[in-house]
């Protein structure tokens, strides 16, 4: 990053997809509860910017985000940037979440949306 200068923005498209796939943990409630749960323990993964915490974040749970590989390159640049970035400091937040629907049965369906900004200073 030395000698560049200016600003970057990088834009990223993912979300879940259901796949005949519910993650139902009936002790947070409804099932659309339960999936931002599970979401969010993604996007927290993702927060920490390392890649070997989000590979087994998606081990453990099986989770369907469509973007996973994006999200995995993304995560591995930063690690190499960190490593190699003349001190840059990097923050990684998301910045909105939403579902397309409130599940209430498994015979329903949903797609959740996340949008977060890198900031590299």
């Amino acid at each position: 990053m030395q000698g560049i200068c200016g600003a970057f923005i990088f834009l990223m498209s993912t979300k879940g997809h259901r796949f005949r796939y519910t993650y139902y943990d009936k002790s947070c409630g409804n099932i659309y509860q339960s999936v931002e749960k599970l979401d969010r323990m993604g996007m927290d993964m993702i927060e920490q910017m390392t890649p070997a915490g989000f590979t087994d974040y998606l081990k453990k749970f099986g989770n369907t985000i469509c973007g996973r590989h994006p999200i995995g390159v993304l995560l591995n640049a930063i690690q190499t940037l960190q490593k190699t970035g003349n001190g840059h400091k990097m923050s990684l937040k998301f910045l909105k979440y939403a579902q397309s629907s409130q599940c209430l049965s498994m015979h329903d369906s949903s797609v959740s949306y996340a949008a977060a900004a890198l900031v590299i200073e």
